[in-house]
C-alpha cells in the first residue's frame, strides 16, 4: 500500500486549494515570460498547475501516485497549453536536455522528498533566474482546536498514538524549516510569507478530508472503516451544533532563487 491508496477522488474533491494570495505570489515570478514553464513535483491531483495555467505555456506534472495523476490529468485536460504527465518520484524526475523550468513548486509533499536530492537536481533544470517555491499549511492533524483534538484524538484511538504515513508507516516529521533548506541550496536567495487562512468546514467536507490522508485514509481501518465513521460523524456533528468546525491555518511559501 503506497501512503496514498484510495485516497486520490478524496484528494481531488477535498483538499483546500492555494489561497488566492499565494497564486497571485506566484503568478508574479511567471510575469513577463515569453514561454513560461512550470514544472510541479508532488503534485497530487494537480491544484497548483490548474491554478496557474493562465500565467504559463507549459507545465509538467510529477506525480508518483498513478491515481493521483490520473485526478490531475483530468483537471488539466483541455488546456489550451503543453501539459506533460510524469508517473516518478521527484528525485527521479529526468527532463530533456534543453529543459529549463521557470517556475518549481512543491506544494505539501516536500516533507516527503529527499530534499537535498531534489535541490541538487534542479540546478540542472531550471533557468539562471528560476523560482524554487516551496509551500504548506499543516493539517487537521497538526491544527489546535477543541474540535480537531477531538477529531485527532478518535483517530488515535482506531489507529494508535503516532500520526500514520500510509499502511505500516508512522510520519516522521522534518525538523528543519524549508527556509532553512533553501538557503543552503543553490537556490539560496529566500524569501518567506505567511499567509493567514480561515477555513470553515462541514462534517461532510472533514470526512472526505480525512479519507485524502496519508494519517486516516480508509484503509488504515479496515472492518472498523464504518464504525470510526459512525462516531466522527456524531462528534463533528455536535462541535457544528456547540460552534462550527472553524480552522485557523498559516500558509507559508517560501521562495528561493540563485543567489
Amino acid at each position: 500500500m503506497s501512503r496514498f491508496e484510495s485516497t486520490a477522488p478524496y484528494y481531488a474533491a477535498y483538499r483546500p486549494g492555494l489561497p488566492a494570495e499565494a497564486v497571485e505570489l506566484l503568478a508574479l515570478r511567471l510575469t513577463g515570460r515569453e514561454h513560461a514553464a512550470l514544472l510541479d513535483l508532488g503534485s497530487g491531483t494537480g491544484q497548483v498547475p490548474l491554478a496557474l495555467a493562465g500565467q504559463t505555456k507549459e507545465i509538467d506534472v510529477v506525480e508518483q501516485d498513478e491515481d493521483m495523476l490520473e485526478e490531475a490529468g483530468k483537471a488539466l485536460a483541455g488546456l489550451p497549453i503543453s501539459v506533460r504527465l510524469h508517473n516518478t518520484r521527484a528525485e527521479m524526475f529526468t527532463p530533456p536536455a534543453s529543459y529549463q523550468a521557470d517556475l518549481v513548486t512543491i506544494c505539501r509533499a516536500f516533507h516527503w522528498m529527499d530534499q537535498g536530492v531534489v535541490l541538487s537536481r534542479l540546478e540542472g533544470m531550471t533557468a539562471p533566474d528560476a523560482t524554487v517555491a516551496i509551500m504548506g499549511d499543516g493539517s487537521l492533524w497538526t491544527a489546535r482546536t477543541e474540535w480537531t483534538d477531538a477529531l485527532r484524538a478518535l483517530i488515535q484511538e482506531y489507529l494508535g498514538v503516532e500520526r500514520r504515513a500510509g499502511k505500516g508507516r508512522t510520519y516522521a516529521a522534518h525538523d528543519r524549516p524549508y527556509r532553512e533548506v533553501l538557503a543552503r541550496s543553490a537556490f539560496g536567495r529566500v524569501e518567506e510569507h505567511t499567509i493567514a487562512v480561515e477555513r470553515e468546514w462541514s462534517t461532510e467536507t472533514v470526512i472526505g478530508y480525512l479519507y485524502s490522508t496519508s494519517f486516516a485514509a480508509r484503509p488504515l481501518f479496515g472492518e472498523r472503516v464504518d464504525d470510526f465513521e459512525r462516531r466522527a460523524r456524531a462528534l463533528l456533528d455536535e462541535h457544528t451544533t456547540a460552534g462550527g468546525l472553524v480552522e485557523h491555518a498559516s500558509f507559508r511559501v517560501v521562495l528561493g532563487q540563485r543567489s
